[in-house]
């Protein structure tokens, strides 16, 4: 059973501080701190209003602080409780496995499914391969560090395809390299949309939860498409990083 974290607070009513920001700053501090791991369950909002003696809306109004900063998730039936880092992606031609490697994160993947088949028109379009030719359809599940953070749906050439058990040890796009093609380009669009319910499950969020949605389409030097990727991410967890210039 894991234990809870009920936060020793000394609630001040003569100071000019809100209580739910006395109640809220703790508590921060000790996530940033590190002094509370990831994945530490919290004390509810109706325990923690009976034990520091306030109404149950200004407990309630302390908890959404945090939860809107991203440093804990709140679900029916799984509890409040301390989110892993945010992850800040660097908006550049690399694989969400390697960056999480060097954001000193431990990435793991677990392939969902992974299918032959031969192509539609439309997917034979997006490839650049004829109607009907093989590909390979895979979608995966990638942790940092235990936590689900995307959810990866790939359409590959069958020709250059990783195998099934490669994908659950590597990033695609190093699996790509150890068969000696390397992406030099890519056409990418990011947007937003909230969570179905299976997608809540799966990514352990609230059916309706913002999530980023990113369609990537790569290319080798001389213009093969070898990958065309349609990637859902936990905004709570997750941001996409841009670099501007002036010209």
């Amino acid at each position: 059973m894991n234990e809870i974290y009920s936060p020793n607070i000394t609630i001040n009513r003569s100071s000019g501080a809100p209580l739910y920001v006395q109640i809220a700053d703790p508590i921060e501090k000790a996530i940033l701190s590190g002094e509370l791991a990831a994945g530490t369950l919290i004390e509810d909002e109706i325990s923690m209003a009976q034990r520091l003696k306030v109404a149950r809306p200004t407990a309630r109004r302390a908890l959404q602080e945090l939860t809107t900063k991203g440093l804990i998730t709140r679900r029916r039936g799984v509890g409040t409780r301390v989110t892993p880092p945010h992850v800040h992606r660097p908006m550049k031609l690399s694989s969400l496995n390697e960056d999480l490697i060097r954001a000193g994160l431990n990435p793991t993947t677990k392939t969902l499914s992974y299918e032959i088949r031969e192509s539609t028109a439309d997917e034979a379009e997006e490839l650049q391969i004829k109607t009907g030719d093989s590909l390979v359809s895979i979608t995966r599940l990638r942790y940092a560090d235990k936590h689900p953070l995307a959810l990866m749906a790939n359409l590959i050439p069958f020709d250059i395809a990783p195998t099934w058990h490669d994908l659950n040890e590597k990033g695609l796009y190093e699996c790509l390299r150890e068969k000696d093609i390397e992406i030099a380009t890519a056409t990418q669009e990011i947007g937003a949309r909230e969570a179905s319910e299976s997608e809540a499950e799966t990514l352990e969020e609230e059916t309706g939860a913002p999530l980023l949605v990113m369609r990537r389409v790569a290319r080798t030097d001389d213009g093969r498409v070898v990958e065309v990727g349609d990637h859902l991410y936990r905004a709570s967890l997750y941001s996409f990083r841009f670099s501007l210039f002036s010209q």
